[in-house]
């Protein structure tokens, strides 16, 4: 039996249903496709967004920023989203439009990492989720940028899952009848070519674990 999400009062699928998931497994696979959530939080009152690069551990999150910023105090309630844009659904009629989709909403209460050893773990992590293999490859942070990089870590305990796939849904309304063109149109997310540092001396090579990477898709 495959590993279930509980289902909260703010998880709870109340719109379009059939595209819900209580399954784990599509929580991880929605996270691991990505490297950049938007982080929902209160800030003096009034909400606030922000776009922030994240790392997955288990069933962990660590959430990344400088300690200037406000929205990672951590201690108070927040919203964390990840969303995957797969295509768009061109139907017959505008009404019936749509986008095939994979998406992530996380609710919980984040701990701000204070431990030396436990931060540089969160950090490898955060580091390894987006680029594996870049942690032992650079030069890993010194006391004074540990000090001014904060690091969240946010349980994945309670989380809302929705995935849409296929094509439109007026195939067989009346609409079928106009003799207008329908279907998807696929967004697909694909790494470059690496594209060296100007201030490179040209007898760097472009280490394996990133030249590997070019051609292969992101999402």
């Amino acid at each position: 039996m495959s590993d279930r999400l509980p289902e909260t009062d703010r998880t709870r699928h109340r719109r379009l249903r059939e595209q819900g998931s209580l399954d784990r497994a599509d929580l991880d696979a929605i996270l691991d496709a990505g490297f950049v959530c938007h982080l929902g939080v209160v800030v003096e009152g009034r909400p606030v967004v922000v776009p922030t690069v994240y790392g997955r551990d288990g069933r962990r999150l660590y959430l990344h920023g400088s300690v200037a910023s406000r929205s990672l105090a951590g201690g108070d309630p927040v919203c964390v989203t990840v969303t995957h844009v797969d295509g768009l659904v061109l139907a017959r009629s505008v009404f019936e439009h749509g986008v095939d989709y994979r998406s992530a909403m996380i609710h919980g209460v984040p701990r701000k990492v204070t431990d030396p050893d436990e931060k540089l773990a969160g950090l490898r992590r955060l580091t390894e989720h987006a680029t594996p293999g870049q942690w032992s490859y650079a030069r890993q942070p010194n006391r004074r940028e540990l000090a001014a990089t904060t690091l969240l870590v946010l349980a994945l305990d309670e989380a809302s899952v929705k995935i849409r796939t296929g094509g439109p849904d007026d195939g067989d309304g009346p609409d079928a009848e106009l003799g207008l063109w329908a279907g998807t149109l696929p967004l697909t997310s694909t790494w470059g070519a690496p594209v060296p540092d100007p201030a490179l001396p040209a007898d760097i090579p472009v280490p394996e674990h990133i030249a590997r990477r070019e051609g292969t898709g992101q999402g």
